[in-house]
């Protein structure tokens, strides 16, 4: 059986336990300690761009310094060695061989056997990534009448729970009434969690017993949002391996639970990464997207990583958009996705 509770009910914020570790060392701390208030305005919206600049400082000197040093001197001559050299910098991101090999070309057809300099480079893998990165839309596809069902998935350790709690904020801070599902019953942390969690935004939570059936925890959570008028539930599910079949079934089986209580559901199927986890994402992705037929990504630990080009064959492979990047600890700590700040943030 499954429970719910409301912000009537939640615990005082002086009562509420310290968060167990959970998904990621970056969940091991409370992940609350900034007490942020869900009424005033969020703060990513002032300063996006600033907030994932900051997120990409790791990457971004990496990269920045790897290409500043292939100017020896004031300028520097596009030919074969220099193109070489500069692919095999870009490479060191985790970009991924296509998308290294599309920047190096766009330089080499625009400044082959000119003299450059580095923010000529600069510029041209801003442009050139940027349009890599484009998608039509990061918007979540809501339903068009009722509960939009939001499923998150992803394997141990990749954020999972902490984006959940992030992404709940960031939708109830535009005004939308939140009810959160604690599908993980096989972990308590994940449970203790989010229940934090949704005391300090003010929106409900369903959660079951210890192994309770997580099929059985998404439908109640459903249930609940239709019971309540609730815009959004967005439910939890077990981090698993994408070669684990029986949990994979898992999965389908909650898929189905859910579309007999709500037509369509779920609307959309995110999958956190783990932007720290580099080429390890990509496989991540590839089992998730057959298995779960994910809709969008999260690119959790994005402030964590040295190798933030990792977005670029994750796009460049499954074409899933990615929808929201992690860009802290804290709990206003995410972002719409977009290619034109992300290309700048990591570039200038």
């Amino acid at each position: 059986m499954a429970f719910w509770r409301s912000k009537k009910t939640e615990t005082p914020a002086a009562d509420v336990p310290s968060v167990p570790p959970g998904d990621s060392t970056a969940e091991s701390a409370d992940p609350i300690a900034s007490s942020v208030d869900p009424k005033q305005p969020d703060a990513a919206k002032a300063g996006v761009f600033s907030k994932m600049r900051s997120a990409l400082t790791k990457t971004r000197q990496a990269l920045n310094t790897d290409i500043r040093d292939l100017f020896k001197s004031e300028g520097r001559l596009v030919d074969d060695e220099f193109l070489n050299e500069l692919f095999a910098r870009l490479i060191r991101t985790d970009m991924g061989v296509a998308s290294a090999e599309a920047v190096r070309d766009d330089i080499g057809t625009r400044f082959r056997a000119r003299v450059v300099h580095f923010d000529d480079i600069l510029e041209s893998i801003t442009a050139q990534t940027r349009e890599l990165l484009a998608q039509e839309s990061t918007e979540i596809q809501f339903a068009e009448s009722g509960p939009t069902v939001i499923l998150v998935v992803g394997v141990n350790g990749s954020g999972k729970t902490t984006s959940i709690g992030k992404l709940a904020y960031h939708l109830h801070s535009t005004g939308h009434k939140i009810v959160l599902g604690a599908g993980d019953t096989f972990r308590a942390a994940a449970v203790e969690q989010l229940t934090v969690w949704s005391g300090r935004i003010g929106c409900e939570i369903v959660t079951g017993k210890h192994e309770a059936d997580p099929a059985s925890v998404a439908f109640q959570t459903v249930e609940k949002a239709i019971e309540i008028g609730a815009d959004i539930a967005i439910i939890d599910t077990a981090g698993r391996l994408q070669t684990q079949t029986n949990l994979m079934q898992q999965l389908d089986k909650i898929r189905r639970v859910i579309g007999k209580k709500i037509e369509d559901a779920p609307h959309e199927v995110l999958l956190v990464l783990d932007a720290t986890a580099g080429q390890n994402a990509i496989s991540q992705a590839r089992g998730f997207s057959e298995a779960a037929g994910c809709t969008g990504i999260v690119l959790a630990k994005l402030d964590g990583s040295a190798k933030g080009g990792v977005i670029l064959p994750i796009r460049e492979q499954f074409q899933l958009p990615v929808k929201f990047v992690g860009l802290g600890e804290g709990l206003e700590d995410i972002a719409k996705f977009d290619s034109t700040t992300f290309a700048k943030a990591l570039f200038e």
